[in-house]
């Protein structure tokens, strides 16, 4: 019959399995949070740059530079919204990894603790055997 642990020990697995996953999923997640973060910072460097080059002569070339600007403005503003969805998804992907790697610590926890009791009466079971074996040979041969 296969002992606590033994059965409890799938379970183990999987929450060990679901553990490793959500240890992926969040490193996915703050990759992406990072690559948004990177493209937001290039979009400002390149706003501030072309903020910086000397202006054209006629109006024209100022309209032109000024819809130009609220276009590099316009993609700021969804960068920074994609920035704050990654950053939420990152936390999401946090909380899970946290409550996966609990589970699995948790349930690796009693399995050890499980083993351990076994483990202590199987040595009980061995030393009453094991002085059972020495009371017979001590006592006198017609007292069985």
């Amino acid at each position: 019959m296969p002992s606590r642990a033994d059965r409890l020990q799938p379970v183990v697995d999987l929450a060990a399995e679901k553990a490793e996953d959500a240890t992926r999923a969040l490193a996915t997640q703050q990759r992406a949070l990072a690559d948004a973060e990177h493209q937001l910072g290039e979009l400002r460097r390149y706003r501030n740059e072309y903020a910086e080059m000397p202006n054209g002569i006629g109006v024209s070339a100022l309209l032109n530079r000024q819809q130009f600007l609220q276009k590099i403005d316009m993609a700021i503003v969804q960068q920074l919204n994609e920035v704050q969805r990654r950053e939420r998804a990152l936390d999401r992907a946090r909380q899970e990894w946290t409550e996966a790697r609990g589970r699995a610590k948790a349930l690796d926890s009693v399995t050890s603790k499980y083993r351990e009791q076994e483990r202590k009466t199987q040595d009980r079971r061995e030393q009453e055997q094991a002085d059972e074996r020495s009371q017979h040979r001590r006592s006198p041969r017609g007292e069985h």
